[in-house]
């Protein structure tokens, strides 16, 4: 998917300024910045939510991991997952909740779930419905670092089966190096830096990656 010269305005403020970027199919490219650099924006322009200025080429089916879980609050853990699905796809469901860990737990209201149960399920959805465009919204951010950690790990272990295209927004550039392929750095709307990140996600939790240092280099610095 490309984005060609694409542009986004709320009133006087610039959200995205005439960027022009491709997510290469397959990988995962993680978009990093401080808050209001546009990274939500360019989340909502991938899937089709807002309005912009300029061309999208490729435009894919996508599926949305929010930071918070955001299930239907009166529906069961397997009926969260069998509402984003045609009922001829409803016998994955339960396969899917056990691959993700909550055997078991099918018939629990979200209430009755953990926060980290609730977020499982939340993964388990997005992979579940289909689409061929993943937009990762802060998944991760509200964890504490075991929970971070294995559900990391989950998502990275479910996007082996299916290989397919995520965009990662993230203020944490450790998220970045365990899962990515390639990072962008959006500064007030403009694309300040893209890398590509050596070997292949996920990468160990624990190790520190020379790429770290060098994305906090590049959002510390001034955008020239």
């Amino acid at each position: 998917m490309i984005l060609r010269n694409v542009g986004k305005r709320y009133g006087d403020r610039v959200a995205l300024e005439h960027i022009t970027l491709e997510f290469p199919e397959g990988a995962i490219t993680a978009v990093l910045g401080e808050s209001g650099a546009g990274k939500t924006t360019l989340l909502n322009v991938l899937a089709g939510q807002t309005s912009f200025t300029g061309e999208s080429e490729g435009a894919k089916p996508c599926s949305y991991l929010f930071q918070s879980p955001k299930l239907l609050p009166n529906l069961t853990a397997e009926q969260n997952l069998r509402f984003v699905l045609p009922k001829e796809k409803w016998g994955e469901v339960r396969a899917m909740l056990c691959r993700v860990g909550l055997a078991g737990r099918e018939g629990a209201l979200p209430r009755q779930l953990s926060g980290g149960e609730r977020q499982r399920v939340a993964i388990a959805r997005a992979f579940l419905y289909p689409h061929e465009l993943l937009l990762m919204d802060e998944p991760f951010s509200s964890l504490d670092l075991s929970l971070k950690k294995t559900l990391m790990e989950l998502v990275a272990e479910l996007w082996e089966g299916t290989r397919q295209t995520v965009v990662f927004v993230t203020h944490d550039v450790h998220e970045a190096a365990v899962l990515a392929h390639r990072a962008v750095v959006l500064k007030r709307g403009r694309i300040a830096a893209e890398l590509s990140l050596e070997g292949a996600p996920p990468r160990g939790f624990f190790v520190h990656a020379d790429c770290e240092d060098e994305l906090v280099r590049i959002l510390t610095s001034e955008l020239v």
